[in-house]
């Protein structure tokens, strides 16, 4: 691992750690796929538990600090989460500011500084039954395209059975099997150096989402819906 981590990640770490151990197993393939320095690392999102099983992974299986891409939100106030979200360098997003590109300086001057930022494109967990990917928002292709760094689509699968994303029921059966297929970089050259109009916002988004949905048809043994499902309804969505 490339730089030291902060003490108020090491708490986080000390924290998760244990029940990670204890009710999840990992199994893991195509690492070999992130190249060094840094790079945005696109995941889908099944499960309000998967940050943690998400980071888990990429600590130990990439030997990378991963550094989340989070609501505002969760970083104010002097509560645990607060602290730890400050404290541990994740990368704080005003997802309602009129200047969207300004909004994702912090996470471009990141990747500027060789780290490895994780975003989840979709914005919230997915709403589809099946759980595949649903239409993302289109800040991955604007961090992409602003910063030049790479992005690598994650596919996970799993964490769902720790904590299920309708009931929002945990299940404390352990030893669960976390599935998580790294593809290759996404080629975003069509879209780079062009004006970030909506219409290519949405091309290379869309490209992203295909890569990591394939990377999830392979984990899952089945093929994903034609049409991706864009629930404007679900909670936390916007365009």
């Amino acid at each position: 691992m490339g730089r030291r981590l902060e003490p108020w990640y090491l708490l986080g770490v000390a924290l998760l750690k244990p029940p990670t151990l204890l009710l999840t197993t990992r199994r893991v393939s195509g690492v070999s796929h992130v190249p060094a320095g840094g790079v945005v690392l696109a995941a889908n999102h099944i499960s309000y538990a998967d940050p943690v099983t998400l980071c888990d992974f990429v600590l130990h299986d990439l030997r990378r600090a991963p550094r989340f891409l989070a609501k505002r939100e969760l970083f104010r106030g002097n509560g645990l989460v607060g602290r730890v979200m400050r404290g541990a360098g994740q990368i704080p997003v005003d997802r309602h500011t009129a200047d969207a590109s300004r909004a994702l300086g912090p996470a471009v001057a990141a990747l500027a500084r060789g780290e490895t930022v994780v975003i989840y494109p979709e914005g919230t967990v997915t709403s589809d039954p099946a759980g595949w990917p649903v239409r993302a928002r289109t800040g991955v292709a604007r961090l992409a395209l602003l910063s030049g760094a790479p992005v690598v689509p994650v596919a996970q699968w799993g964490a769902q059975e720790v904590l299920d994303p309708r009931r929002r029921r945990l299940s404390l059966r352990p030893r669960r099997p976390m599935h998580f297929r790294v593809g290759p970089p996404v080629d975003l050259s069509r879209w780079q150096g062009s004006e970030l109009t909506g219409e290519v916002l949405r091309e290379a988004t869309d490209a992203v989402m295909d890569a990591i949905t394939a990377e999830l048809e392979v984990l899952r043994g089945e093929r994903a819906p034609a049409l991706r499902s864009d629930d404007r309804s679900a909670p936390g969505r916007t365009a």
